[in-house]
């Protein structure tokens, strides 16, 4: 019989007696609480519209969506089904922000261009450009009626007008243009469905499930609002059936083939074919609906099956690590720079890392009419990451290997398969200082988005984040493919931060940039050459009242010589030799590396706008405290060590080390500090607390805190808890719940849809701090997700937060020497 060191045994009878004694709810208020105006100003504060550049690059259409909903839209009705969350009423997946104004953008006069005709109230969930840019689609949805329409803007008369009802977009946008503009291909709910099948409140019988003999060792995730019972099944069945149509500029509906639990379905690059994926039975109450059954095919206009391609089995569990696959066909795609050729991948080691091999993937080509044995476009040692198109003479692969980092990036030509790759990019994905940027993509006269490429296809270019010391410098790159040399087209220079965003023609010249600084929000800019930039928007200031924050990215040491940063923010008006230190908040997340140079890399820019979220930190700004935002919480494993290994010694270094270099400043109290987070954030919060005496309080939002509950990995970890059990233990704040003597806010979604952090990660952490004796405050958000969507949920995040902060770090005593000893 295997004996549990004493402690655990402590913390099982204390939850035990905690849950048996009928713990009682705290004497807080049972309704929604509005925190202090100046964070209330800071929730409501205007969005800046959302921008979509058209195929000609000439022409832009903006959307502004609302701040917050309220928690009375948040809460309607909404499915939990194999990892979808589906709106009943509009047969789409939950979603509870919508455009809610529409305009064009001229950006060669400037001028704006209203659009007439468009529905009121208007709630856009997408827009798509025609591939002629003659027309605009947007999908109107009204929860309330359950309408999902499909409307077009017609950019000759510049009216809209509604054109089809009736959208499925349970499984994706619903809609896509064809190819040649005369009109978009839809899943539509199917004529004369009838109601939902009922939820059956008497079972029949058991949910069973069985493992199957043989199946060897794998890896599930823990994965949230899975199906439990074939009542589940046959609603999820109901609301995936959906009709493929063709829908005309003039209203026309074409149906296309029968009914079916279509999950995807795209038109070829010439509009002949289309690519559809359908889930099939046997249903899993163990994976969520990506790894059900599924049947890919190619089909006719007509909807007449062309060729099968695959029937892929269920999958319930991979092999461990993440460089583990399924096998068989995936990410499956039409080449776009071909009529109607197919792409897709297939694993050579039996989807398992574990495995030697000298190739790991093949990427495979199949042209219509789909009758030849697929073609080996290229042969990877690592794992496919995916393919940007140019020419027959110019595609850009992608792959990767998880395990080391490493990732690279290979030029083959599509016409000719049997010509040798070019190499292009050897590197590490954990190295920003020295990543070349993505290559710039531009739509092509089928919609389908190409490489940009130069002097006839011996160039092409470059947009990237410029990491370096001195922060993030983006900048713009024409790389010539035969000598591999670069020309730098344009970097960012100080004191903005300019984002190049697109390039509006073939030579490069003329640019699409954001441009920021600290005291001036992101606006949309027009550079043409060594000319000044013209300015397309003016957005205002959203937190005026806060504009005098001021903000530097400090730089400082760990005791191993980790080189580590963070972004300080003080409030406005504040002096340090006349006001003194403050009480300050941290905020942080966590991150893995397997390199110590690249986990000292500088990341983000002095030269950001300083945007006051209520998301983040800084709206503690307004409340008089100092804020150290994202400050470098790396977690190092070089060579065969793992970085999880020395998790807890890590994370307490880097945060020892950060309140060291705010306190040698002058700005920060060291007994008046802080620390917070949000999921793994939140995972480390409570670390911190379990371990060190460092803050006088914590605030933890949806996290996890017991990784026994997330047994086959977990963020990063890909060992599993069997392979890894002291690790995973040493990790678990829940293990140290005995030791956590500051106080600790609980904040959770009761309906948390991310992997692992189930909402009974805090209600446990709760019920073992109050079975224990120590301060903690659980609140359970109603109806809210991993992230909080209701403008009632996030005044109430902040009232708690701002509480619980003036109560325990701003106006606490003076902590005894003794009482600060870890």
């Amino acid at each position: 019989m295997t004996v549990l060191p004493l402690r655990r045994w402590t913390i099982a009878a204390c939850l035990a007696w905690s849950i048996a004694a009928g713990a009682q709810p705290s004497a807080g208020p049972l309704r929604y609480e509005t925190p202090a105006p100046e964070l209330v100003a800071i929730v409501d504060a205007a969005r800046p519209p959302q921008l979509f550049l058209s195929p000609h690059r000439d022409l832009a259409a903006l959307m502004q969506v609302p701040s917050l909903p309220g928690i009375d839209v948040v809460a309607q009705p909404e499915l939990k089904l194999a990892g979808l969350r589906i709106h009943p009423r509009t047969h789409a997946q939950s979603r509870f922000s919508f455009g809610s104004d529409l305009w064009l953008l001229d950006l060669d006069t400037r001028k704006e261009i209203r659009i007439a005709g468009l529905p009121a109230p208007l709630a856009i969930a997408g827009v798509r450009w025609s591939p002629d840019q003659r027309h605009l689609a947007f999908n109107h949805v009204d929860p309330a009626s359950g309408a999902n329409e499909l409307w077009v803007v017609e950019l000759a008369t510049h009216r809209a007008r509604r054109l089809a009802g009736g959208l499925n977009a349970v499984a994706g946008r619903g809609y896509s243009w064809l190819p040649d503009s005369s009109g978009l291909f839809a899943l539509l709910q199917p004529e004369g469905q009838g109601a939902p099948p009922p939820s059956d409140s008497t079972p029949t019988g058991p949910s069973v499930q069985e493992t199957a003999a043989g199946g060897g060792v794998k890896q599930i995730r823990t994965y949230p609002d899975l199906l439990r019972n074939e009542a589940d099944a046959r609603v999820l069945e109901y609301y995936l059936r959906s009709q493929m149509a063709r829908i005309a500029l003039d209203g026309r509906i074409e149906r296309i083939g029968e009914p079916a639990s279509w999950l995807s379905a795209e038109p070829s690059p010439d509009g002949r074919y289309v690519l559809a994926q359908r889930v099939e039975r046997p249903f899993s109450y163990l994976v969520p609906i990506d790894s059900f059954p599924h049947r890919i095919g190619v089909f006719g206009r007509d909807g007449s099956l062309v060729r099968e391609i695959a029937a892929l089995p269920l999958v319930e569990g991979l092999p461990v690590g993440n460089d583990a696959e399924r096998e068989g066909v995936r990410s499956i795609e039409w080449r776009a720079d071909a009529p109607a050729t197919l792409v897709w991948a297939e694993a050579q080691d039996g989807g398992d890392p574990s495995r030697e091999a000298a190739v790991r993937d093949h990427v495979l080509m199949q042209a219509a009419p789909f009758d030849q044995a697929p073609v080996v476009l290229a042969r990877l040692a690592q794992r496919y990451g995916g393919v940007l198109w140019g020419d027959g003479d110019l595609a850009l692969i992608h792959e990767y290997w998880w395990k080391t980092r490493a990732i690279k990036l290979w030029r083959v030509k599509p016409d000719a398969p049997q010509t040798a790759p070019q190499l292009l990019r050897d590197g590490s994905f954990e190295d920003r200082y020295n990543d070349p940027g993505m290559p710039v993509t531009v739509t092509d006269a089928a919609g389908n988005a190409r490489v940009l490429l130069a002097d006839g296809g011996r160039a092409l270019f470059l947009i990237g984040e410029g990491a370096s010391p001195e922060g993030d410098r983006p900048f713009v790159d024409r790389l010539d493919l035969e000598s591999g040399r670069k020309t730098r087209l344009f970097h960012s220079q100080a004191p903005y931060y300019e984002q190049p965003k697109a390039l509006l023609d073939d030579r490069g010249e003329r640019l699409l940039t954001t441009r920021e600084s600290p005291t001036e929000p992101a606006n949309y800019m027009l550079r043409n050459g060594r000319r000044a930039p013209v300015a397309l928007t003016r957005f205002a200031h959203p937190t005026p009242q806060l504009k005098g924050v001021s903000k530097e990215q400090i730089r400082y040491k760990r005791k191993d010589g980790v080189d580590l940063t963070g972004t300080l923010y003080l409030p406005p008006g504040y002096d340090a030799r006349r006001d003194g230190p403050l009480p300050l908040l941290m905020w942080a997340y966590p991150q893995e590396f397997k390199s110590a140079d690249a986990a000292g890399q500088v990341t983000d820019s002095p030269y950001r706008f300083n945007f006051i979220s209520y998301w983040g930190p800084q709206a503690f700004l307004a409340r008089g405290y100092a804020v150290l935002d994202d400050p470098s919480m790396p977690i190092v494993g070089e060579g065969d060590a793992e970085p999880n290994d020395t998790y807890v010694t890590q994370l307490v270094a880097g945060a020892e080390a950060a309140i060291d270099e705010v306190v040698r400043r002058g700005v920060a109290d060291r007994d008046r500090i802080a620390v917070g987070g949000h999921s793994y954030g939140a995972f480390m919060t409570a670390n911190l607390l379990a371990h060190t005496r460092l803050f006088r309080a914590g605030i933890a939002r949806s996290g996890a805190y017991n990784r026994t509950l997330t047994p086959f990995g977990f963020q990063s970890e890909e060992r599993s808890y069997w392979q890894a059990q002291p690790v995973y233990q040493a990790m678990s704040p829940f293990n140290y719940a005995d030791r956590i003597a500051d106080p600790l806010l609980l904040i959770h979604g009761e309906q948390d849809n991310n992997s692992g952090t189930f909402p009974i990660q805090s209600e446990r952490m709760f019920a073992a701090i109050k079975g224990l004796g120590g301060t903690a405050r659980l609140v359970m958000l109603p109806n809210e997700s991993h992230g909080y969507r209701a403008r009632e949920s996030v005044l109430q995040m902040l009232a708690e937060t701002d509480r619980w902060l003036e109560r325990y770090v701003k106006n606490a005593p003076p902590r005894s020497e003794k009482a600060a000893t870890p």
